[in-house]
């Protein structure tokens, strides 16, 4: 969908939500969508909001419009959780998100209707709009070479709890381009690329300024390398730089 009309739909929704006091929901947002909302959120907060992808630090989320006390009433994210996994472990590929990805995009289903996909052992747990569920569980039976099978995830929160690489790196300066080339070892020139192609998020936003300063708790996203999440406090080392404490998602 083009930008300009992904913003209107934001708005459509949100008018919508507010004028007849129920709620709306958009599909599935990539980072780049994410970042049009965003944009957009000074003239869309009237409506009241909320961002879920159906575990906590989803990178692909819905966002629903409406505001539950107005309302009187709550309704949940129509999202599920299916797990993909191999009729025969023994014989199954090593299967990577790329090749889930491309499985069920094969079976005509729109990518607004899909979230994250966790891959890793063989199997994987995907997060979709529940209208899209019983149609995957039916018909998607293969992923590349390996014969699969499909079933609703129960307890998702606890399987969900991804647990991150906790590391500590000195910086000059807490700068988002200095936390970036020292979590994933790139020179200088490398790390402004990413800035300059727009693969820069920081809190599902797109981050153009590489001298951003960061604080604790912001999560930043860098599309080919992946995510981390500053820990809580910094502190100077007896050289002056900053010493601080990394969430590493691979």
């Amino acid at each position: 969908m083009e930008l300009q009309q992904q913003k209107n739909r934001f708005h459509d929704l949100a008018e919508r939500s507010y004028a007849r006091d129920l709620f709306t929901f958009t599909g599935f947002l990539g980072l780049g969508e994410q970042d049009a909302f965003w944009q957009e959120e000074p003239k869309l907060k009237y409506a009241g909001y909320t961002l879920y992808g159906g575990c906590e630090n989803a990178d692909r989320v819905m966002v629903r419009f409406g505001n539950a006390e107005k309302f009187g009433y709550d309704v949940p994210f129509p999202i599920v959780c299916i797990h993909i996994r191999p009729l025969a472990s023994k014989f199954a590929d090593e299967l990577t998100h790329r090749d889930f990805l491309g499985a069920l995009m094969n079976l005509g289903i729109g990518r607004s209707t899909l979230g994250d996909i966790m891959a890793g052992e063989k199997q994987a747990y995907l997060f979709c709009q529940d209208s899209v569920a019983e149609f995957i569980c039916e018909n998607l039976n293969k992923v590349r070479h390996t014969n699969v099978k499909c079933s609703l995830a129960e307890n998702v929160e606890e399987l969900m709890q991804e647990e991150p690489e906790h590391i500590s790196i000195q910086v000059q300066s807490v700068r988002v381009d200095a936390v970036l080339a020292r979590v994933y070892n790139l020179s200088r020139e490398k790390s402004l690329e990413l800035f300059r192609a727009g693969k820069v998020f920081v809190n599902g936003r797109a981050c153009e300024n590489n001298a951003r300063s960061l604080k604790a708790g912001d999560v930043v996203n860098a599309r080919g390398y992946g995510k981390l999440r500053l820990e809580e406090g910094s502190r100077e080392t007896r050289k002056g730089k900053q010493a601080i404490d990394v969430a590493v998602y691979r």
